[in-house]
């Protein structure tokens, strides 16, 4: 057992959490001093006021399990007995007011530069110099105001928002240094109080490449992020990584450059869909933001995706699917978004979304529903027949395959129609085997070969 002391060391700090979310959990049992966000690491040290006041905390937090926004977050006594200014230093960043912000930014799936960051922070407060940089951390920003203030108001009001909707999120700390040196005004750098810095002749973006947009056609338009802010940026994210995913170039009839985000699906069967069959389907294409039924048209749905481009492949692929008896009708909204209200379905924040990680590799299983499905997350003792008993309500199984992936068991189940498969990759996605969730999609092979 570590000596007690008055600083706790916190684990399992995701990302959405906040330094208040730490403070509310801990402020009950005492006065706390400081607070260190070791965010590469998911971790955090705080520090209370005495011995006491930790002690009173970690024996509540033994017999109740501590959680935080959904997350289980895991307690115990710090090797250090105090948080030293070095402690602090060496994360760069304290909780001292500062003009200056150092910013991060998570699941960072479209490119961010100094005007994106100038359209977000500059309602708060003039912004005298910024730069952008690379770390472990991730995407990283420095931004300088010309006063104090200003920093501590924008930290206020922006702090674990998104830049774009489910995705970019902010985290926001005060920096330790008193001055940002800029040498150059460009993407990645930009001095506001002086114009006339060169942009170099050619500037290394310390930001991760995002691909030639133009080779594509994708130009900035400008448009609208969804239920974010009004940036312009790239329609598609890592442009040349998603076309290649494609095969070299887009699917013919995506243009890429569409900005509207949420989609009209009609002539649903009302007896059989809801929100989560829909977000099971459309998720294929894009993350969800949320999902809503007319309940004065019970055969049409509204449904929001994370971007422009999300919502072309998912009318694109989906235009015409057979599902449940009915051939659906999906189309562009005349909406911009759906209105949150009582009567919808969140899933901004769902961890079933599958476009958090790994984007622009998910863009190569985008296709229109086929008469094969692929299982994956499946438990590692199942056999062949438990996956036919799992699918096979919803038509009839022409053949299976149960094979093993870099230690991880998959299958591949064969449809008599693409309806039938449809059906059950609403129905069964995300629903729970033997204790593990199973993940479907619909796979392009046109057959199960016995070597495959």
């Amino acid at each position: 057992m570590t000596e007690p002391s008055k600083v706790i060391h916190v684990r399992n700090v995701g990302h959405e959490i906040s330094e208040n979310d730490l403070l509310q959990l801990f402020q009950p049992f005492g006065v706390i001093t400081k607070l260190v966000m070791l965010r590469a690491k998911n971790q955090a040290l705080l520090q209370m006021q005495d011995v006491p006041s930790a002690i009173n905390a970690l024996q509540y937090y033994t017999d109740v399990q501590p959680t935080i926004r959904g997350r289980n977050v895991y307690v115990q006594f710090s090797s250090h007995q105090e948080l030293t200014t070095m402690d602090q230093n060496t994360q760069g960043r304290g909780e001292e007011p500062n003009r200056i912000l150092l910013i991060t930014i998570h699941h960072m799936q479209y490119p961010i530069t100094v005007d994106v960051l100038h359209q977000v922070f500059s309602p708060h407060g003039f912004v005298e110099k910024m730069v952008t940089f690379q770390k472990s951390a991730g995407f990283q920003a420095l931004i300088q105001y010309q006063s104090r203030q200003s920093a501590v108001q924008a930290r206020t009001s922006l702090q674990g928002r998104n830049i774009y909707d489910g995705c970019c999120q902010l985290d926001i700390q005060f920096s330790n240094l008193d001055e940002l040196q800029v040498n150059y005004n460009n993407d990645s750098s930009r001095d506001f109080t002086n114009p006339n810095l060169p942009s170099e002749q050619k500037a290394r973006s310390s930001q991760p490449s995002y691909g030639d947009a133009g080779m594509y056609a994708l130009k900035a338009t400008g448009v609208r992020a969804c239920a974010g802010f009004k940036v312009g940026y790239p329609q598609m994210p890592n442009a040349a990584a998603i076309a290649a995913a494609f095969g070299g170039g887009l699917p013919p009839g995506i243009s890429g450059t569409n900005d509207r985000c949420t989609i009209l699906v009609s002539n649903l069967n009302p007896d059989r869909i809801d929100e989560d069959k829909l977000f099971n389907l459309f998720s294929l294409y894009g993350n969800i933001v949320r999902i809503k039924l007319l309940r004065n048209k019970p055969d049409h749905a509204l449904v929001q995706m994370g971007d422009g481009f999300q919502a072309e492949l998912a009318v694109h692929f989906l235009k015409g699917a057979m599902l449940f008896g009915k051939r659906l009708e999906v189309n562009f909204s005349k909406h911009p978004n759906i209105t949150q209200g009582a009567d919808t379905h969140e899933y901004m924040h769902s961890n079933l979304n599958r476009f958090n990680r790994n984007a622009a590799k998910n863009y190569r299983y985008c296709c229109s529903p086929t008469k094969m499905i692929h299982l994956s997350t499946l438990p590692q003792v199942i056999t062949e027949d438990e996956i036919v008993s799992l699918v096979e309500e919803h038509g009839t199984v022409v053949n299976t395959k149960l094979f093993e992936m870099n230690g991880k068991k998959q299958a591949l189940v064969l449809f008599e129609t693409e309806e039938e498969a449809t059906e059950a990759l609403v129905c069964k996605h995300a629903t729970s085997l033997a204790g593990s969730i199973v993940r479907i999609s619909f796979s392009q092979l046109q057959s199960i070969r016995e070597n495959q």
